[in-house]
């Protein structure tokens, strides 16, 4: 007589694919307000005032946005924690975000503000969003811990992470052919109608697809009670405590926190200025910079889904340690076979956008199985923190790095491609202080009490 084993639990099952549907949604932030659509719109030249003003503006708002979300993000999600009702928190921020989405659609320089007026609305719905948008994925980062089995959070962080990319692509080329490029609808383009109906749209994408999570949350399986009545001291106070635990019992962790913060740094980079380099550094017209954009967020995502069934087999540690140092060895084949032309920047850019999710995923993958329960949102709005505590790093890096091309370059020349070298050094720099994390050390589970 023989016996059968009994048959292993899907991985993607209905609640991950509902928890995976606002990394979809997400993606409307991401890549319309905060990348290709709003940004782009407001630090245009001419339009609400020079592009120098402009993008000078927009960039202190972002580093007064920067500084609320780290200062409150760590006790937003541990208050969340300790009601038990991140779920709840994720649905008011979501929808916070979403206001300020819909609220977009009013910047306009021939608005009753006038043009530097407008500008600074939209800085500040920017910068606004980009504040509820971090206190939002930190608990929603947290309720991966609330899905599937340990040892499947690889596949579900990078199925989720990999929505995101493909809900990205999926938005933009609706409003590129729909509004922004080949505009199908026939929007007049009077007063900027198309990018504004575009934040409509893109805010609308968002509050859809994120409402299955709201109302169907991933339950924790702890929650620590007596934090009803605690005021913001309070939060702040345990906030110190938990970092002085983390300090003495579990250093790792924290390694792991600055050195996650680092490469991520060094990610963003990489998808930030790697639209510029195509234009300056390698000739691509707007048109095959889009198409560029496409196909990267398309390997990057399978790439993402593929990976995240890896880190399951061998560990999110060593994903990222792949991932990190197959990027570096891309990027400085990119600076030095620049000059062979654009091939080489699909070639080796794509080889570059291979790694961007799996390192992303892996990342909330290892910081996920060494949480204790209860305590995901206060751990992962530490992770936000980091993150937005070393966020200049890769812009200063890819500063000083043009400025030393310019010098080494004969005069007329293009020394834009020098640029790749500091993002590169912040992802070497990441990739040497993860390399002596030790996860079996990094364990919070002595917290649980």
């Amino acid at each position: 007589m023989s016996t059968t084993p009994a048959p292993r639990n899907r991985v993607i099952t209905r609640q991950v694919v509902e928890w995976a549907a606002w990394d979809w949604g997400s993606a409307a932030f991401n890549a319309v307000a905060t990348t290709f659509v709003f940004t782009t719109y407001l630090t245009s030249d001419g339009v609400f005032t020079d592009a120098g003003t402009a993008s000078s503006w927009l960039s202190n708002g972002m580093t007064i946005a920067g500084l609320f979300i780290a200062l409150l993000a760590p006790i937003t999600g541990q208050r969340a924690d300790r009601r038990g009702r991140g779920g709840v928190w994720l649905g008011w921020f979501t929808g916070l975000v979403v206001a300020c989405m819909l609220a977009m659609y009013f910047v306009h320089p021939e608005s009753v503000l006038g043009p530097r007026g407008a500008l600074m609305l939209g800085i500040a719905l920017l910068g606004l969003g980009n504040v509820f948008f971090e206190f939002a994925s930190v608990n929603y980062n947290a309720m991966l811990n609330h899905l599937g089995e340990k040892e499947d959070r690889g596949k579900i962080s990078g199925f989720g992470w990999a929505s995101g990319y493909i809900g990205g692509i999926v938005l933009l080329l609706i409003l590129y052919v729909g509004l922004i490029g080949v505009n199908l609808l026939g929007v007049p383009t009077d007063e900027y109608l198309p990018i504004r109906i575009s934040m409509v749209i893109a805010a609308l994408w968002l509050g859809g697809f994120a409402i299955p999570v709201i109302l169907h949350p991933p339950l924790p399986k702890k929650v620590h009670t007596g934090g009803d009545h605690e005021s913001i001291l309070d939060s702040y106070k345990l906030l110190w405590r938990t970092v002085r635990t983390l300090s003495f019992e579990a250093p790792h962790t924290l390694f792991f926190l600055i050195a996650s913060a680092v490469f991520r740094d060094g990610l963003a980079g990489v998808f930030t200025f790697g639209a510029v380099l195509a234009k300056t550094a390698f000739g691509f017209s707007a048109g095959e910079v889009m198409i560029f954009a496409i196909a990267a967020n398309i390997v990057a995502g399978l790439a993402t889904v593929a990976f995240g069934w890896v880190d399951d087999k061998i560990g999110p540690k060593r994903v990222i340690i792949l991932s990190l140092s197959a990027m570096v060895v891309a990027g400085f084949g990119v600076f030095f076979l620049h000059a062979r032309g654009p091939i080489v920047f699909w070639t080796l850019g794509l080889a570059l956008c291979v790694f961007v999710g799996p390192t992303q995923s892996a990342s909330r993958s290892f910081l996920s199985r060494i949480i204790p329960a209860g305590r995901e949102g206060e751990v992962f709005g530490l992770y936000a923190t980091t993150g937005r505590a070393v966020s200049f790093m890769a812009p200063a890096m890819y500063s000083v790095f043009l400025m030393l091309g310019k010098r080494m370059t004969p005069a007329g020349e293009d020394y834009t491609y020098w640029g790749i070298l500091g993002i590169m050094l912040i992802l070497g720099f990441g990739l040497a202080l993860t390399i002596p994390v030790k996860a079996d050390r990094a364990t919070l589970h002595h917290m649980e009490g």
